[in-house]
This record gives structure tokens, C-alpha cells and sequence, in this order.
């Protein structure tokens, strides 16, 4: 059911089955796609939102980045489905430098959690309340925000990744870690939700000597590096390897040894 008061542009394609609230603002350029729920007050534009997604009140969906560089060129936002917004989110759409902003399947964002224009969000991740992204961020699937947090454009958080409340993230963010502080550091492995995830005892196990040959042994990030490669390593652990080669901002380092052992 879509209530009387809300405006729809005309420009938008929205499904048969799609509820909308009191007062809601579905503006230019926007699909939404069946069995979606959309609270009051919201405003979503150029946007396409996937199957069965539930936005709460009072969210932002779509609107200009908050970048000064931006001059109104057509860009997009794209939400995937199953997807949960929560109260007063705010999700940018791109700008020309990607002319897009990405958020995959069944992801979670909390009371005033924000996404900044051009990131792209892979599924089943989590923001919880007011963690912020900047622009051109990168989070793979699984990843989990704690409350507050924030993240420095142009990071990118790794795959089954915990990022503690009110940390401030300003490096990359290694697959299957946990990091925490000002600026955040990594304290060890994210055992809670690799094991929520299942992964095998084998594969923990090479993770687990893998962040002790990173971080803990005391060598050359280099030689710990090729180290690991000539092992023939599991996928897990090459994904690891693969992630600092490509790493653009430096690896969130380790904080003291005798902390990170305790996690891992």
C-alpha cells in the first residue's frame, strides 16, 4: 500500500507490491523493486533497491555526496535485496570518479549510520549505530562496524572482519581480523565471527599461524610475505596475501604482542 501523501516522481518505477509511509519522497531516476518496505518521511532518489528490503523513517536514500567536487552529474545508488535501514541512514549516491555507489544483499544498517559516495559494500555486512564510511570506501561480505566507528576514505575492511565501536579506521583492514582504537589497530583474529561462519578447523588453524608470521614474528612484512607464499597456501590465507600485495594505504599494524596473542 503506498498512503496518499506521498509524492512519487514521475520518472520512478516502483512495484505493485512495494508498502510506503505517510509522507515519503520517492524522487527521479529510482526503481524499487518488489515486496520492499518504506517507513514515513523518507527520501530516496536516484536509487535502485532490490526485493524485500525494509527501510525505516526518516532515511536518506540516494542523496548528493557530500563532496565538493560534485556537480550534479548523473550517479546511482545501488542496494541489493533483503537489505535492513534502519532510522535517519543516510546512503550517498557516487560521483563521476566511479558514477556509482554499491551495497550488496542482506546487510544491516543501524540508527544514523552513513555510507559516503562511491564505496562499495559487499553482503551481509553490518553498521551498526552512527558508523560512518567516507568516500570510495571498500568492505568485503561479512564485515561487522561497531557502534560509532569510523572509516578514512579510500580504506578497505577484508572479508569476516570486526571493526570495534568508536574505533577510527585510517589503513586497510585485514580479512578475518579484529582491530580496535584511535588510530585502530589490529588485536588479533575475529574468531567469534569466522566461527559463526563455520570455517573449517584446518583452515582456522592456517589463518591462525599465518597472522603470527604477519604480525608476531618480527620480520620484514616482505619476507613474511614470501614466507607464506612458498607454503602453497589454503585460499583463505592466499586471500590474506593477496589483500596487503594490493593495499594502497598500508595494513592496520598489530597492537602489543602480548594483547594480540590473547586473541588468537
Amino acid at each position: 500500500m503506498i498512503h496518499e501523501t506521498v509524492i512519487i516522481h514521475k520518472s520512478a518505477e516502483i512495484a505493485k507490491d512495494v508498502d510506503i509511509g505517510p509522507y515519503t519522497v520517492i524522487g527521479e531516476n529510482s526503481l524499487i523493486k518488489s515486496g520492499t518496505k518504506i517507513g514515513s518521511n523518507t527520501l530516496i532518489e536516484n536509487s535502485e533497491i532490490g526485493e524485500d528490503c525494509q527501510i525505516s523513517n526518516h532515511a536518506s536514500i540516494g542523496t548528493i555526496p557530500q563532496d565538493l567536487k560534485f556537480k550534479g552529474e548523473l550517479t546511482k545508488l545501488f542496494i541489493g535485496p533483503n537489505c535492513k535501514i534502519r532510522e535517519f541512514v543516510t546512503l550517498n549516491r557516487g560521483t563521476s570518479a566511479s558514477g556509482k555507489t554499491v551495497i550488496g544483499s542482506n546487510c544491516l544498517f543501524m540508527a544514523y549510520s552513513h555510507v559516503a559516495h562511491d564505496c562499495i559494500i559487499g553482503n551481509d555486512v553490518i553498521l551498526a549505530n552512527a558508523a560512518t564510511l567516507g568516500g570510495h570506501v571498500e568492505i568485503s561480505d561479512n564485515a561487522v562496524l561497531g557502534g560509532l566507528a569510523g572509516v578514512h576514505q579510500f580504506c578497505r575492511i577484508g572479508r569476516l572482519a570486526m571493526i570495534a565501536g568508536g574505533s577510527i579506521v585510517t589503513q586497510d583492514v585485514l580479512p578475518f581480523t579484529q582491530v580496535q582504537g584511535d588510530r585502530a589497530k589490529t588485536r588479533g583474529l575475529n574468531l567469534v565471527g569466522i566461527r559463526r561462519h563455520h570455517m573449517i578447523r584446518e583452515a582456522l588453524e592456517e589463518i591462525k599461524e599465518a597472522y603470527k608470521i604477519l604480525f608476531l614474528s618480527g620480520i620484514p612484512i616482505q619476507e613474511a610475505l614470501d614466507q607464506l607464499e612458498a607454503t602453497n597456501p589454503r585460499p583463505e590465507v592466499k586471500e590474506m596475501i593477496d589483500f596487503i600485495h594490493s593495499s594502497k594505504r598500508g595494513i592496520c599494524r598489530s597492537a602489543s604482542k602480548e594483547v594480540v596473542e590473547e586473541e588468537i
